[in-house]
């Protein structure tokens, strides 16, 4: 028996069901301090745990599999370099954060430098934010309207407007203090639908042919790349992933403002290093299943999907085969996971969104001259004003994306968090600020420089190809440029 599109509603209703009686049981007495960090009460490792359904999202659950198929078990390089940026994290960034007691963590740019800073610091991490949970949303609703909605006539907007309005149900009112109890629940269901694909398709293999000699003969458990001029070399992607670690969760306050709420800094740190130690176990699982899935499919002889350019559809081989190959078991097991990812991808985003606009671009927080209930309601708007924006942003998504959405998500990071890298970096370890009216220019002019080398990089490198490093030569030319309009502090500088 497959999977029917009728089966995939119901089990989308069941789930929204339970995360809509969540909202209402933690929301009902939430105030400011809840729906931001949680009145720091959080338990260290429901956050940690939840992070796992946050940072891994509808594009590892889709993604990461099907790039088996192009470079075997190779994304575990980058995995490496995530669980040393996770303890520069646990050891560097948050005894800062807990230190200044932040509920926005861009604050610190405003109070070592200026207004300008700060308000820069929270432009590219909504624009980065906005860009990269687009992506993830788009992977996991572009997999619904293919196998669900598009055999009913339903239209992909309507798809998306469908999954951000629940979300904005059950997000709205609780923030924070729902989230680490609905992020936690979404990783335990993103788990069990990881663990039950694999059982699935260990049932499904067939009969009298190795599971795991299969996969060792075709090569895919290859890991390490050991040619420097290739985007995918060992170096690049161990340096740059602890780089994109550290920018994509230690410098981004979705990430952050969850580990804000834990009750003490040694929680938030252990919640750090044992979230790290959990995220490389699963990620081992998600390529294992990729490869599982490419071998079943050619002991089968079955022909996996095609893009509109005739080439293998990386990110559709999972769905298809789970949805349409592997029967029940599989597909339900999938629709499980998937729905996890779908809603974690977008659910604290709006928080820490709203967050980020009401305290640093608006300082909501600061005005005395608008009664409690008057931020509020403004706050609530916010929500819903990003709600159309992430809207808006997965279409135009959809319009122009054509690779496999994890190398996509992390080359935007390369652009859009590098900045962001470069003014935490520069706060940290010089004694300069630079010039407030110029530190947004630096910051726009450096991501163009990057993106005109890294176009450009193979004809004027001697066929050098940049990988996820061009963060890291973001972040160079950004440091450079706030180095050129800077100042000493004063002897009584912080």
């Amino acid at each position: 028996m497959s999977i029917t599109p009728e089966l995939v509603l119901i089990a989308i209703g069941a789930y929204a069901l339970l995360l809509l009686g969540i909202a209402w049981f933690t929301g009902r007495k939430a105030d400011s301090d809840g729906y931001f960090v949680g009145n720091r009460k959080s338990l260290w490792y429901l956050v940690a745990f939840g992070m796992l359904s946050d940072s891994m999202s509808g594009v590892s659950f889709i993604s990461v599999p099907g790039d088996v198929a192009k470079q075997g078990f190779g994304y575990l390089q980058t995995v490496m370099g995530y669980v040393l940026g996770y303890v520069v994290i646990a050891f560097v960034l948050l005894p800062l954060y807990y230190k200044l007691n932040l509920t926005s963590i861009y604050t610190y740019l405003g109070g070592r430098f200026h207004r300008s800073a700060q308000k820069t610091g929270s432009v590219f991490f909504l624009i980065s934010r906005l860009s990269g949970s687009a992506a993830r949303l788009f992977a996991t609703a572009a997999v619904i309207q293919l196998f669900v909605f598009d055999r009913w006539g339903w239209p992909f907007s309507a798809t998306v407007i469908l999954i951000i309005a629940l979300i904005l149900l059950y997000t709205i009112r609780g923030g924070i203090k729902t989230l680490v109890i609905t992020d936690a629940l979404q990783s335990l269901f993103l788990l069990a639908g990881l663990l039950l694909s694999v059982v699935a398709i260990v049932k499904a293999w067939p009969e009298g042919k190795g599971i795991w000699e299969s996969i060792r003969n075709a090569g895919h458990t290859r890991i390490i790349n050991s040619d420097p001029y290739s985007a995918d070399f060992f170096w690049k992607q161990f340096i740059s992933g602890m780089f994109v670690c550290i920018a994509m969760t230690g410098l981004d306050q979705n990430m952050m403002q969850k580990n804000l709420s834990c009750r003490s800094l040694r929680d938030a740190q252990k919640n750090m290093l044992w979230f790290s130690a959990v995220l490389v176990l699963v990620n081992v699982l998600f390529v294992s299943l990729g490869a599982l899935l490419l071998e079943h499919a050619k002991a089968g002889n079955i022909a996996l999907p095609l893009n509109d350019k005739g080439l293998l559809a990386t990110d559709r081989i999972f769905p298809f085969m789970a949805l349409e190959q592997l029967g029940l078991l599989a597909g339900m097991a999938f629709i499980i996971g998937l729905t996890a990812a779908t809603f974690s991808s977008a659910d604290s985003v709006l928080t820490s969104l709203t967050t980020s606009c009401y305290i640093d671009l608006l300082e909501l927080d600061r005005r005395t001259d608008i009664s409690q209930k008057a931020r509020e309601r403004l706050r609530m708007a916010i929500h819903f004003g990003f709600a159309i924006l992430l809207f808006g942003t997965i279409l135009l998504f959809k319009a122009f994306n054509d690779q496999a959405l994890i190398k996509t998500v992390l080359k935007l990071a390369g652009y859009t968090y590098g900045p962001l890298l470069a003014l935490f970096v520069f706060g940290r370890y010089t004694r300069l600020i630079p010039a407030a009216r110029w530190v947004p220019l630096v910051c726009l002019a450096s991501p163009l420089l990057t993106w005109i080398i890294d176009r450009n990089s193979q004809a004027w490198l001697g066929g050098y190809a940049f990988g996820n490093e061009v963060l890291l030569l973001n972040a160079s030319i950004t440091l450079l440029g706030l180095w050129a309009i800077s100042r000493k502090m004063s002897p009584a500088g912080g």
